[in-house]
């Protein structure tokens, strides 16, 4: 009975060992301190992910919160990836650029290892919750992740609420008692709307370790106010620590919400059309909920389908103006668009630079609108570039001027258009005498209104050859 037993366990540590193709070991760094092993799947989804261990940085625990997970990971035909990054010792830069250069390989090797590079996500716990955290916020759209998973991470860096050591070892003790970095990297302090990539938190109502209330549940909260997508699951007991091993008490279950998390998970196709929404509050959504999911550009990726890959670059307030009150060119998602390699460029701004404040800089809106196209002409040459006119401000809202946008704004833009050889799509005219579509202030379009941008967006799109 003994001998079937044992010969039965072994046959089932084959069947799991087989569903990882390759492992191997690659150094990070060039003295070999920071290094990621690898598992590769014998059948791959196109998924990856990048695993972040923890240890409070202090050590790393990289077994039930590293390797561990690599059996599980690879029979869902997700490829997987360990960091054993250098402790910060005071100094986060080391573990930070370790994980960014993870990121780096994994996206430049993806051909080789069956994965989609728009498709390698982050997985932290405890203190690797927190650096998954920081690189989810604070890294640029090269080694951003296209999604994050955090295990009772620690978010706040103010040791009051937190993990202490985590807080002292990463930023330092003279770092402790910078305000600034301490707020900066307290990440839930960092959560941009558009552009920090959906996430799912999992943590133990029990944890003594790191309360979740002042961690996990502020990220949450961060990631839901700004209309991120953002999922939570909270098990009664557990303390901290759990990570994938079997002696969690809902260890199945968690399994089952993690896999129903990841099946939701819908990447572009890698050679899917890019589409950048360029805009102000208009494009951001300003005024409808979760407008990740319901402002025109969500809709617009509805309508196009699969075959394009559409992203929000929209920031309220800004202006196309680079003296305006707040330039668009001066903000991260300006970067990010860029970095985005767009196909083709749909962009919406004008209606804040009508302010008095801003139009008294109004000669210099054809230079700035002409850098903006030059800018996106030298990342995407060929970039199909749209320009469309505002829609009309039926109230005078914020001070926002009508006037100004049509006799002043549209005819610029149409003069640069004819001169650049782009097209417009005339909201403007589009919207004219549909009050109904917008917003009780007369300027943002309620449900309806990015209802029927999207639709006239993407019928442009889709009619017209690039």
């Amino acid at each position: 009975m003994k001998k079937w037993m044992v010969l039965g366990l072994a046959l089932l540590s084959m069947t799991m060992q087989a569903q990882t193709a390759r492992k191997f070991t690659l150094d990070l760094t060039s003295d070999g301190k920071a290094q990621m092993v690898c598992f590769l799947p014998e059948t791959s989804s196109g998924k990856a992910i990048v695993g972040i261990p923890g240890g409070g940085y202090s050590m790393l625990s990289n077994g039930h919160e590293g390797y561990l997970a690599s059996d599980w990971l690879n029979q869902q035909g997700i490829a997987y990836f360990v960091v054993n990054y250098r402790l910060p010792e005071g100094d986060r830069t080391k573990p930070i650029s370790d994980v960014e250069n993870a990121f780096r390989i994994v996206r430049d090797s993806a051909k080789v290892w069956g994965i989609n590079p728009h498709d390698v996500g982050i997985m932290g716990f405890s203190a690797g919750g927190h650096l998954s955290s920081v690189i989810s916020t604070h890294a640029d759209f090269d080694v951003r992740p296209d999604f994050t998973i955090l295990f009772y991470p620690v978010i706040s860096m103010d040791e009051r609420v937190s993990h202490k050591w985590s807080c002292v070892n990463f930023l330092g003790e003279e770092g402790q008692k910078n305000p600034e970095l301490v707020r900066d990297f307290s990440t839930m302090n960092v959560v941009r709307r558009h552009l920090t990539p959906p996430a799912v938190i999992i943590s133990a109502s029990d944890d003594r370790l790191v309360p979740f209330v002042t961690n996990g549940l502020e990220y949450y909260k961060a990631m839901r106010n700004a209309g991120n997508d953002c999922a939570m699951y909270v098990y009664p007991t557990g303390d901290h620590g759990f990570g994938f091993g079997p002696w969690f008490k809902y260890h199945d279950q968690l399994l089952t919400d993690l896999g129903n998390w990841l099946k939701d998970r819908q990447a572009p196709k890698q050679d899917a059309i890019r589409v950048a929404c360029i805009g102000n509050s208009i494009t951001d959504g300003h005024g409808i909920d979760m407008a990740t999911a319901y402002g025109y550009p969500a809709l617009l990726q509805k309508k196009l389908g699969s075959g394009y890959w559409v992203k929000n670059f929209g920031v309220s307030g800004r202006t196309m103006l680079n003296k305006g009150d707040f330039p668009y060119m001066n903000e991260v998602a300006w970067k990010d668009a860029l970095a985005f390699k767009p196909d083709i460029v749909v962009i919406k701004l004008g209606t804040n630079d009508s302010k008095p404040q801003n139009w008294q800089y109004g000669k210099e809106f054809k230079q700035d609108l002409e850098q903006m196209i030059k800018e996106l002409r030298a990342v995407s040459p060929k970039a199909r570039i749209i320009l469309c006119t505002p829609i009309p401000a039926f109230k005078s809202s914020w001070d926002i001027n009508e006037s100004v946008i049509v006799n002043d704004i549209i005819p610029i833009q149409q003069k640069v258009a004819k001169k650049q050889g782009l097209q417009v799509i005339d909201l403007h005219t589009l919207f004219a005498n549909s009050e109904d579509l917008v917003l009780p202030d007369g300027i943002h379009p309620n449900g309806k209104g990015a209802e029927r941008m999207a639709d006239i967006i993407s019928e442009q799109l889709m009619n017209q050859k690039k």
